[in-house]
């Protein structure tokens, strides 16, 4: 097993990655982290699997650079995809990082993300309402993939008659984020970024003419910008609504289904959480640790550094793999064990340091909501087929799920 595990690792190219792969990482993931924790892969990318060399990386934003600029334009050429990423939020480092992150916080204050709770509940009762007057359902169709589309729709104040095209152009742009992104792919995601970019001035012309209550209404928030006069530029404007859409979509999405799925397939813990409700929390946290929604961030170097006993030359391309991390025996007792009881649990499912998710906080609510309401109200809930993957690396979720009520 051991020489198996050498050869996983030695052999690991994530640009040349199986069907088993897409299916189930984590002993590649386990192979890596075991024998090669910084591996040099064959485009000169470093991949790192272990959870405190990931800290040190999301920590060091002075030698671990966000800034996608130099890497992405090879990727993308001068495209639409191009302008989006290198102007979205979380592809950026100080101080632009700060300044754009701050008048999103702002936007998302904890009073705001509290005062959405009930719109929230209301949101997933009326889904399950549907659910149960369907007598089975499709778990992400029906259910996952529904909240977070309303839930940042509702943020942005987008009419509910203008939201049909969100979902398909958040995969699109996602879609192209991908280590190996094909010509199909590329020119998806470029049409989806200019056909969201075109939507999105017409919305923020309607919203300058007709604010909304800056309390509830984040477009009207970002719009208006601090009381001290920083405002985001027209064009960091449009690209980080469309990033607070993509951040909030299919991570959100990911969450859900990934959860309902694994309490399905750990029934002792399902009957947990169900019998101990309050148990919900810690719950949504092990779901996030043990699959988490994004598997993969990146940095580049700026300077000539020491990482987990490997010297990297300035201008290496960095990639982290959270899903290898947040199972780390190092950092969590038994990492292949899914306990919705797990405390301390600290995964990186949300990264840390500068770079944390801004919409973590809101995430959580709506996984709490969703998947605790379902629990209750459909505690008899089995998946009733093959569930079928996503097929990405980055972004791990189902496109799939049947499943029947009981």
């Amino acid at each position: 097993m051991n020489a198996d595990a050498k050869e996983l690792a030695a052999n690991f190219d994530l640009a040349k990655l199986t069907s088993e792969f897409y299916d189930d990482p984590y002993p590649t993931y386990r192979a890596l982290r075991e024998n090669e924790p910084v591996k040099r892969l064959p485009s000169g990318t470093v991949f790192l699997t272990r959870y405190d060399d990931l800290v040190t990386t999301y920590k060091n934003t002075k030698s671990f650079s966000s800034d996608k600029k130099r890497e992405f334009a090879p990727k993308y050429g001068d495209t639409p995809l191009y302008e989006h990423h290198t102007t979205s939020l979380v592809f950026n480092d100080p101080p632009a990082h700060t300044r754009v992150r701050r008048l999103i916080m702002g936007a998302l204050s904890p009073r705001a993300i509290a005062g959405m709770e009930g719109d929230i509940v209301r949101l997933v009762d009326g889904l399950l309402d549907a659910i149960a007057d369907k007598g089975d359902c499709e778990l992400i169709e029906d259910f996952a993939a529904s909240i977070p589309i309303e839930v940042i729709g509702n943020l942005l104040d987008v009419p509910h008659d203008e939201r049909a095209p969100l979902r398909d152009w958040s995969l699109a742009i996602l879609g192209a984020l991908e280590p190996v992104v094909s010509t199909e792919v590329a020119a998806r995601g470029n049409k989806a970024v200019t056909d969201f970019l075109a939507y999105l001035e017409t919305l923020v012309a309607r919203r300058r003419e007709t604010p909304g209550n800056p309390d509830r209404d984040v477009l009207t928030r970002l719009i208006q910008g601090e009381d001290n006069g920083e405002r985001l530029t027209e064009k960091e404007l449009l690209h980080n609504c469309i990033f607070l859409l993509n951040a909030g979509h299919e991570t959100t999405t990911n969450l859900i289904g990934n959860g309902l799925v694994a309490l399905h397939r750990n029934p002792e813990q399902k009957q947990r959480l169900i019998d101990n409700p309050d148990l919900i929390k810690t719950g949504v946290e092990e779901i996030l640790r043990y699959e988490s929604s994004n598997q993969l961030g990146n940095r580049m170097t700026t300077e000539r550094i020491e990482l987990g006993g490997v010297l990297l030359e300035a201008g290496t391309s960095v990639t982290l793999c959270i899903g290898a991390a947040n199972r780390d025996p190092a950092q969590f007792p038994d990492p292949e064990r899914f306990d919705v009881a797990r405390t301390p649990n600290r995964h990186l499912a949300f990264a840390t340091g500068a770079h944390q998710c801004a919409g973590m906080a809101l995430a959580r609510l709506e996984g709490a909501i969703a998947i605790s309401r379902f629990l209750a109200r459909f505690p008899d809930y089995a998946v009733s087929g093959q569930p079928v993957r996503g097929g990405r690396v980055r972004f791990r979720g189902f496109l799939s799920v049947p499943c029947s009520i009981g």
